[in-house]
């Protein structure tokens, strides 16, 4: 339970911490909204809130993305555990591998050292009449 607890904590800090980013984007755009309004350099002005309010996706979009974060984190960290512990494994195999391949080649080895060795079957000709 006590998981649980610390998972919904986690979950309402993220949401109270990505609204107080979109407030603040919001409060931003606005702001210079206002300063548009009474500003000479008005130009320059007229390009921050656009720009400005099409990061808004991004944020969200990172906002999901550092949420996912620890699960994935946890995952890779579960796989490489996972991979160290087949180590020992890996090296049996790798030994077992190694042993048919020395094997398999000592008997191609013999089986041409043996055709080498034996003579060559002579062919008879049969002359037709």
């Amino acid at each position: 339970m006590a998981a649980s607890s610390v998972g919904s904590k986690e979950g309402s800090t993220k949401t109270i911490v990505a609204d107080q980013i979109s407030q603040s984007v919001q409060s931003t755009s606005n702001l210079l909204h206002l300063m548009l309004q009474s500003s000479p350099s008005h130009a320059q002005l007229m390009k921050l809130p656009k720009n400005l309010l099409a990061k808004t996706s991004t944020i969200k979009n990172t906002e999901l993305v550092l949420e996912q974060m620890p699960q994935v984190i946890s995952s890779l960290d579960a796989h490489v555990e996972s991979g160290l512990q087949s180590v020992p494994h890996l090296k049996t195999v790798i030994q077992l591998l190694s042993n048919m391949e020395t094997c398999q080649l000592k008997s191609l080895s013999r089986d041409q050292l043996t055709q080498e060795q034996a003579p060559e079957p002579v062919e008879q000709h049969s002359e037709v009449a």
